[in-house]
């Protein structure tokens, strides 16, 4: 096995500092939760998981806050993830692989916009109207 030079620790530190930050509350508005029970990983939601934190450190976003919870309790419909964005409702989507987690990251993080065939609850116009 090789040696670590120094540079080498220092950008294993760097490396690791940033999926940290990406875990840490302070200065996020926009939240998602990737639900991490048996289940979930079972039906793949660490490569979910892996896929957010990939794609949000290529866009550069900061100021969002990834975190994992256990089971959702929609087996059925795992890997589920819980996206809260400012002005949006809050929405959970099912079925999540990696390229489903990317199109969050893109469409609804970024550009706003539902994912309309992975939506699996969100709340009712009315109810979010009278909130």
């Amino acid at each position: 096995m090789a040696k670590l030079t120094l540079a080498d620790l220092r950008k294993m530190r760097e490396e690791k500092q940033k999926a940290l930050d990406m875990r840490d509350s302070s200065n996020k508005d926009v939240q998602v939760v990737v639900g991490m029970g048996t289940c979930g990983i079972a039906a793949g939601a660490k490569e979910t998981f892996t896929a957010l934190i990939d794609t949000l450190s290529e866009k550069g976003l900061t100021n969002v806050l990834v975190r994992q919870t256990g089971c959702m309790g929609l087996c059925h419909s795992e890997p589920t993830v819980e996206v809260v964005v400012p002005g949006m409702p809050t929405v959970i989507y099912g079925h999540v692989d990696a390229a489903t987690a990317k199109d969050i990251v893109a469409k609804h993080i970024v550009g706003h916009e539902l994912i309309e065939g992975k939506i699996l609850d969100k709340p009712s116009v009315d109810i979010v109207k009278n909130a």
